[in-house]
């Protein structure tokens, strides 16, 4: 890794059929009956039909809506790093504990057979009573995880991210909910928009491969395009009731500042942006407090710079990820003037 010296960087400014049927076994019934009678009875008829479809409103608009949306809110509450390993919650409540550094999911077509690692299957219903079951995949610091989701759609998964997501894709769109990081090879499908939604931001693609970085402790949600096209939609307000959108094409990325709602775009390069999944970070001009807070994630592993002239000094190179903590400290200390120590869980660089 090679060091430059400090510098400023700039940022980037009742159905229809049933109503059919009810009203046929009205009519038919009075045929039978006198004139007078018959216009009595279709005036209960009538009054009986509109009092049903009124009743069946009513039961309609009290049912519960089996939207993403709905399930997203109790979703939010829950904590990805309360536990030290990846944790998939499935749809009736049953939490699998996966002890694998980098856990690989794979769903089948219907979404029925869940494949975990090498070994372990886990059958699920994919609707209850029927409405659309959702499950979600915690993935806490110092773990990652990737996933082949029924639409045959692969999603990795950094370091504290979380997704949720249908078994199985149904409707005319395919929505989910991403916390965190991920890169996406979205299965192509013309009639099935797919659709990734997180706080202040919606992007909706056909088929392509791109990446979403947008954790809670930052202040900008980064989206990478790799292939294809995306449309990107930032909410402008706490009521999500304007959206500002935007397009990008390969090689850009779209970076939405949370706290000014600014959008800016800019060309980049795709691969710095992606390679965590392969095991390696790659920086350009990035400065130290960043690349720590990376690796952090990464590790699990709390780091605190005390120097913040040391903090902003900005680094070139690449870091390798397979190797332990320690080296990948070693390899940054051997690019500058820095020291450290590494006590209970925790790195003091200064």
């Amino acid at each position: 890794m090679k060091a430059s010296r400090t510098h400023k960087i700039k940022t980037l400014p009742i159905t229809e059929l049933e109503k059919i049927v009810l009203k046929n076994k009205i009519l038919k019934s009075v045929d039978n009956i006198s004139k007078r009678k018959k216009r009595f009875k279709i005036y209960l008829g009538t009054a009986a039909c509109t009092t049903l479809l009124i009743a069946i409103s009513f039961s309609f608009l009290r049912t519960p809506t089996n939207s993403i949306a709905d399930f997203i809110d109790s979703a939010k509450n829950i904590d990805i790093n309360k536990s030290d390993n990846v944790v998939l919650i499935l749809g009736e409540g049953e939490n699998l504990d996966i002890n694998e550094d980098a856990s690989t999911i794979n769903y089948s077509n219907s979404g029925q057979k869940v494949t975990i690692g090498k070994n372990k299957e886990v059958n699920q219903k994919t609707s209850k009573n029927n409405k659309t079951v959702f499950n979600t995949l915690l993935v806490p610091y110092g773990k990652r995880s990737n996933i082949q989701l029924s639409d045959g759609t692969i999603v990795w998964l950094n370091s504290g991210s979380k997704l949720v997501y249908p078994a199985v894709f149904n409707g005319n769109k395919r929505e989910l909910y991403m916390e965190g990081e991920a890169i996406f090879d979205v299965a192509h499908n013309k009639d099935k928009p797919f659709i990734v939604i997180s706080d202040n931001q919606e992007v909706e693609v056909l088929g392509t491969i791109f990446g979403i970085t947008n954790y809670n402790d930052e202040n900008a949600i980064n989206t990478v395009l790799k292939s294809g096209s995306v449309q990107i939609s930032y909410n402008k307000n706490a009521s999500n009731l304007h959206t500002d959108k935007m397009k990008i094409s390969p090689g850009t990325q779209a970076r939405y500042n949370k706290k000014t709602m600014s959008i800016i775009s800019e060309k980049i390069d795709v691969n710095q942006y992606f390679s965590w999944k392969d095991g390696f970070l790659i920086f350009k001009n990035d400065d130290l407090k960043y690349i720590t807070k990376r690796i952090s994630r990464y590790y699990n592993v709390e780091i605190e710079i005390t120097d913040q002239n040391l903090a902003k000094e900005t680094f070139s190179g690449y870091l390798d990820l397979n190797e332990n903590i320690n080296k990948v400290i070693e390899n940054i200390k051997a690019s500058t003037n820095m020291n450290y120590t590494y006590t209970d869980s925790k790195i003091t660089i200064n």
